[in-house]
C-alpha cells in the first residue's frame, strides 16, 4: 500500500480535472492568484486565530507524485498522457504569503495568498484549506475556553473524541498555541513539544480491592505527580476522604505538599467548594482541584460565576471537535490572473453579498492606535502607495458613510513571504514562539472585541483604490 496517507492525493478530484484541463488547453503555465480567507467567526465570536501554517509548509516542501500516484490517476481514464508525465517531476515553484500563526484574524481578509502556475495553484487548494481550517477552528475555540477560565489552567483532554489521529495531535497543537497549558495526547508532545500530562482513569481504581489501596499505590509510585480521581464511587463520602488519608500517609512524611484531586462528574461547582473547604480544614491548602467532564467555555463561566473552587480544567470533546460550531469555513478563491506581466483582478459575484470576493493582489495592514490596541485592518492593492505618516481615513466597505480618521497610529503588514519561487524564505518559529505571539495578539485586542456575547465589530476596510476596483468589476459583471 505504500504510505498510509498520501498527502498529494488529499485533494478534491476536480483539482486534477482542472489541472489536466489547463495542461491540455495550453494554460498550464498561466500565473494565477488565489486568496484563502474565511467569512464568519465560529460561535459568533469577535475574532479568530490563524493556525496551521507550519503544517502547510511541510506539505509544500514534500509535495510530489510517485509512480503509484500516477498509475492511479491513469487508471481513471480521463487524464492525458502528457499531463500524467508532467507529474513525474512535479514541484511547487510559486510564491506564498501568509499571516503568522497565532495572529488574530477577521472575516474577509486573506490568511494565505498563492501566486503560482495554474497547475500548481489549483492542486494545493484542498490541503491548504484543511490545514488552516482545522487548526484555526481549534485554536479559536481553545482560546475562548482559556479566556473563560480567567487565568485558571486549561488542559486539552480530547484525543479519544477527536475526528481521527490527525484531529487529535494536530488539534492539541492548535489548542496549546491558543493558550491551553497541556494535552493528554502523547504524540503532540513528541512532535510539537506540547506538554503531555495524565495520571489515572476510573479503571485504575476499580482494579484494586479498595479505593484507598488504589490511591496509596499510585502515590507511592508517583509521589511528585499525585493527582487522584475521586469520583469513581462517591466524592465526599469516599473519594476525598481516601485521598486526604493517602496524602497524609504517603506525601506529607516526604515533605511533599503538591498534589491534586480531580472531579469528573456531578455538580462540579458545588463539589469543588465542598472539597476545598475540607482540604483546607485538613491542612492541605496546596492541594489543587481539577475538573473535567464535557466542559466548554459556557460551563466554565458558570462554574466560576458560582464561585466554584476549581484550579484547572480538563476540556475534551467540546474543544477538540469545536462541538458548538465545528466548521471554520475558510475558502480558496481566484482573485487575479497575470498576463504579460500585468496583474488583472478577478471577482466572483453572488446574490449573497458575503460571497462576493475582493479582487486583486493585495496587502493587509493592521492599524494600531496610540494605546497600541488594534483598531482596524486595511486591505490595499499590493504596491499601492499609502502614506502612513499622515492621518488616514478608513471606511466601512459596505456602509461607506461609516468613516473614521486616525491621526496617531502605527501600521503593521500582516502578510509575510513564506515561499518565493518554490523555495522557503520564512524563518519558521517553534511552537513556544507561536504561542507567545498568539498571547501578544490577544492582548492587543480591545476587551469589547473579546466579549463572548455581542462582541464589538472589528472593521476590515478596503482602501479607496481597492474599493473602486471591486465596485467597477461588480458593475461590469452586471453588464
Amino acid at each position: 500500500m505504500g504510505r498510509l496517507i498520501k498527502e498529494e492525493l488529499v485533494t478534491d478530484f476536480y483539482e486534477y480535472t482542472m489541472a489536466n484541463g489547463y495542461y491540455e488547453s495550453g494554460r498550464a503555465d498561466d500565473i494565477l492568484y488565489f486568496d484563502m480567507f474565511f467569512r464568519t467567526v465560529p460561535d459568533d465570536g469577535g475574532f479568530a486565530i490563524a493556525c496551521g501554517l507550519d503544517l502547510f509548509i511541510d506539505y509544500i516542501q514534500n509535495l510530489h507524485f510517485d509512480d503509484e500516484d500516477i498509475a492511479f490517476l491513469a487508471s481513471k481514464g480521463i487524464f492525458s498522457q502528457g499531463y500524467l508525465d508532467s507529474l513525474k517531476n512535479f514541484k511547487f515553484t510559486g510564491d506564498i504569503w501568509a499571516v503568522s500563526e497565532g495572529t488574530a484574524v477577521f472575516p474577509g481578509e486573506p490568511l494565505v495568498q498563492v501566486r503560482a502556475r495554474a497547475v500548481e495553484a489549483q492542486i494545493i487548494e484542498t490541503y491548504l484549506l484543511l490545514c488552516l481550517n482545522h487548526s484555526s477552528l481549534i485554536a479559536t475555540k481553545a482560546n475562548r475556553i482559556v479566556r473563560a477560565a480567567k487565568g485558571r489552567t486549561i488542559m486539552e483532554f480530547g484525543s479519544r473524541r477527536a475526528q481521527g489521529a490527525d484531529g487529535a495531535y494536530i488539534g492539541a497543537r492548535a489548542a496549546y498555541i491558543a493558550g491551553a497549558a497541556a494535552t493528554a495526547c502523547t504524540l503532540s508532545d513528541l512532535k510539537f513539544g506540547v506538554p503531555a500530562t495524565g495520571t489515572m482513569a476510573h479503571s485504575w481504581i476499580q482494579t484494586f480491592d479498595s479505593e484507598y489501596e488504589a490511591f496509596k499505590t499510585y502515590c507511592e509510585i508517583y509521589p511528585n505527580n499525585a493527582s487522584l480521581l475521586i469520583d469513581t464511587y462517591d466524592v465526599m463520602k469516599s473519594g476525598l476522604p481516601n485521598a486526604i488519608k493517602v496524602f497524609k500517609e504517603v506525601l506529607l512524611p516526604k515533605g511533599i505538599t503538591k498534589c491534586s484531586v480531580r472531579i469528573d462528574s456531578g455538580d462540579i461547582a458545588y463539589l469543588s467548594k465542598k472539597c476545598r473547604q475540607k482540604l483546607d480544614e485538613e491542612g492541605l491548602t496546596d492541594c489543587k482541584i481539577i475538573a473535567s467532564n464535557s466542559l466548554d467555555e459556557n460551563i466554565i463561566r458558570d462554574i466560576i460565576s458560582q464561585e466554584g473552587c476549581v484550579d484547572s480544567f480538563g476540556v475534551g470533546e467540546r474543544l477538540i471537535t469545536a462541538k458548538s460550531n465545528p466548521v471554520f469555513g475558510g475558502v480558496y478563491k481566484l482573485v487575479a490572473v497575470e498576463k504579460n506581466g500585468e496583474i488583472i483582478p478577478k471577482i466572483k459575484v453572488s446574490e449573497n453579498v458575503a460571497k462576493i470576493t475582493t479582487p486583486g493582489f493585495k496587502e493587509v495592514w493592521r492599524i494600531y492606535g496610540e494605546t497600541n490596541k488594534a483598531e482596524a485592518d486595511l486591505i490595499t492593492l499590493r504596491g499601492e502607495e499609502i502614506d502612513f505618516d499622515k492621518p488616514i481615513e478608513l471606511f466601512d466597505p459596505i456602509h461607506t458613510w461609516k468613516r473614521k480618521t486616525f491621526d496617531d497610529y502605527t501600521a503593521r503588514q500582516l502578510l509575510v513571504p513564506i515561499f518565493r519561487n518554490g523555495e522557503l524564505v520564512y524563518n519558521r518559529p517553534d511552537t513556544e514562539e507561536i504561542r507567545a505571539h498568539c498571547q501578544r495578539e490577544i492582548d492587543s485586542l480591545w476587551d469589547e472585541v473579546k466579549r463572548f456575547d455581542n462582541p464589538h465589530e472589528y472593521y476590515v476596510d478596503l482602501s479607496q483604490k481597492l474599493w473602486d476596483t471591486k465596485n467597477t468589476l461588480l458593475h461590469e459583471s452586471r453588464g
